[in-house]
């Protein structure tokens, strides 16, 4: 999948960033070459490779499940830029 300067141009605005028109043509470039890479990964046979979280075989060690009070709400609030009544204020993102 070939990517053009004016595909650039646009992810770029679809994203709101900045890049000046003389690097627009490299930067299609590198992605063309990206895009030819994962198109070469895609005719990779996996049937009946097993999915890896990890390169290395390792069980991860376990704990006790112990119930707790939770810890010190003043402690856990310390470090919080805002508070209210126990519970961290943050700013509201839906309108």
């Amino acid at each position: 999948m070939a990517i053009d300067a004016a595909t650039v141009r646009k992810v770029a605005r679809l994203a709101r960033i900045a890049e000046p028109e003389e690097k627009l043509e490299s930067l299609a470039k590198e992605l063309s070459g990206i895009m030819a890479w994962i198109e070469q990964l895609a005719e990779v046979d996996t049937d009946g490779v097993e999915p890896m979280t990890s390169a290395v075989a390792v069980a991860l060690p376990l704990r006790e499940d112990v119930v707790t009070e939770g810890g010190d709400p003043s402690k856990v609030l310390s470090n919080a830029p805002k508070s209210t009544g126990g519970f961290f204020v943050v700013p509201k993102v839906v309108e």
